[in-house]
């Protein structure tokens, strides 16, 4: 299976939950369920928010190899299953090819049809560490429904 998530420049929620959900697999023993990340204005090649990157480090996650990628029609097709920050993504994936097997992040969590995740770009790093927190819980609940079924 293969697992895109969506955010908006792919270098702070994104990245964070990509880096959260890889980890949560690779302790399960999980290698069959792949993680990328991109964004629907993402620059190419750029490097993670500098609040991301410290906020992940205290969580011993390393984002120092991320570069940001643009969300095309390639990574929409080649994904199983999409997970968005928010509705404005959510439409962009839509828009691509992505609908039916494409969600927002809290959705699919069960936190409700409406819960986005809050753009923490350009905050204090607290905002940062709040978001990377919602992720966490919210892929923790996710992780266990992949983990206990072979569908997304």
């Amino acid at each position: 299976m293969k697992i895109l998530i969506v955010c908006s420049g792919n270098t702070c929620r994104s990245p964070m939950a990509e880096a959260v959900l890889r980890q949560l697999l690779e302790e399960a023993g999980r290698d069959d369920i792949t993680v990328s990340s991109a964004g629907t204005g993402a620059y190419d090649g750029s490097p993670v928010s500098e609040g991301a990157y410290l906020v992940a480090l205290e969580e011993g996650l390393d984002l120092t190899p991320h570069r940001a990628r643009l969300l095309d029609e390639r990574l929409v097709r080649e994904a199983d299953l999409i997970l968005t920050m928010g509705r404005g993504h959510l439409a962009r994936v839509a828009r691509l090819g992505g609908e039916g097997k494409a969600y927002l992040l809290g959705e699919y969590s069960g936190a409700g049809p409406t819960a986005e995740v809050r753009d923490p770009f350009g905050g204090e790093v607290e905002g940062y560490r709040e978001t990377l927190h919602e992720i966490t819980a919210m892929l923790e609940r996710i992780g266990d429904r992949l983990l206990s079924s072979d569908s997304p």
